[in-house]
């Protein structure tokens, strides 16, 4: 079995007034934190309380890029040529490290959201784009991608720092890539199966998928989404499965 993995979860993902999940709580329980940076989610106070949060918790964290798309929370492809996905990026990136100059934290990687993570994941010259971006940005920035997929083998193919994720709470097409929202049984909801199958990947290394027999991941790192009304509960549950089965939770990267 894996000894050894860290949790992450995507958090400051609220606007202005409106939260988004319990970032405080999840906050305690997962080791890296992919903090939205004002595309899909999130604004200048509310990326300077996550990661104010973040570091009183020594929690590593990232940067959190999607589309400019509030309404649609990033969860809806925005087509644009790879060029200006690549600047769009940049300027989310940039905005964080910004605000973490504030706090001061540093930021140590970078994890695209929602559709843009999916077209990422399926479409090499989206990856490409991103990881040029991000390159450009800091040497040492490393990606955080979901593991066996375009944006992976670009950052490596490009010398980018890269770590491969897994999802404790989503399903798996036979490809790798993750199974649509809108598709039934896409999101998993219940914690404890969550924690069961998410053992289970630690013992063999495969991945149960729909349709198909389970497929050979790697991963550093296992992400549980921090917005849903039963994210707290998920991350507890998994954290303490993974404790008693003997695994060690840290960060991929030091904070």
């Amino acid at each position: 079995m894996t000894r050894q993995i860290d949790l992450n979860s995507d958090l400051g993902e609220g606007f202005g007034p409106w939260p988004m999940g319990d970032d405080a709580v999840m906050l305690t329980l997962v080791n890296s934190a992919n903090i939205a940076c004002g595309g899909h989610a999130s604004d200048p106070e509310t990326m300077y309380r996550t990661l104010s949060l973040a570091a009183r918790q020594g929690v590593t964290v990232g940067a959190h890029p999607g589309y400019a798309d509030r309404i649609g929370f990033g969860r809806r492809v925005i087509p644009m040529p790879p060029a200006e996905i690549g600047r769009m990026v940049a300027a989310q990136v940039g905005a964080l490290l910004g605000v973490a100059a504030q706090v001061p934290v540093a930021v140590r990687y970078v994890k695209p959201h929602g559709a843009l993570a999916n077209l990422a994941a399926a479409d090499p010259e989206v990856a490409q784009a991103i990881v040029a971006a991000v390159r450009a940005i800091r040497a040492d920035l490393a990606i955080l991608a979901i593991s066996g997929t375009a944006l992976e083998a670009a950052a490596r193919a490009a010398g980018v720092p890269v770590y491969s994720e897994i999802f404790a709470d989503r399903a798996y097409l036979p490809n790798g890539q993750l199974v649509p929202r809108a598709h039934p049984g896409a999101v998993l909801h219940d914690a404890e199966e969550a924690a069961m199958r998410l053992l289970a990947f630690l013992e063999t290394g495969r991945m149960p998928v729909l349709g198909g027999a389970p497929i050979a991941l790697a991963a550093q790192s296992v992400c549980v989404h921090g917005d849903g009304p039963s994210a707290v509960e998920m991350a507890r549950q998994i954290r303490a499965r993974l404790t008693d089965a003997g695994v060690t939770l840290a960060p991929f990267l030091a904070p």
